[in-house]
């Protein structure tokens, strides 16, 4: 079994920069920054204010920035402005969204 690292910013933390993780981060506090990570989550009451680059990334509290992710899952708990690039989009019904979303090109080269 492979043990994955995770990193927790609780609700009573806020960070002022970048953050970036190898693997993992639960946001349940502030971030103003941006946040580059395998997986991000955010919980409902946590506010960011950034860029979110990962590979997944799942929404559920306040967001302001732009989303680069393979796979986007909007909570129905999230409020969120900017724009999302993805491959893959979800949206639970009761989210509050004003975003721009532009789905990725995936480049397959075959010869």
């Amino acid at each position: 079994m492979v043990n994955k690292t995770q990193s927790v910013l609780f609700s009573d933390m806020k960070i002022k920069g970048n953050i970036t993780e190898k693997e993992s981060i639960n946001i349940y506090g502030k971030v103003y920054g941006n946040i580059k990570a395998e997986l991000v989550e955010t919980f409902e009451n946590s506010n960011i204010e950034g860029t979110i680059t990962s590979k997944n990334t799942f929404i559920g509290g306040k967001f302001k920035g732009d989303i680069n992710s393979d796979r986007v899952h909007i909570r129905k708990t999230a409020d969120v402005e900017g724009s999302i690039k993805h491959e893959t989009l979800a949206i639970k019904e009761g989210s509050v969204l004003k975003i721009k979303a532009e789905k990725k090109i995936i480049n397959n080269n075959i010869k």
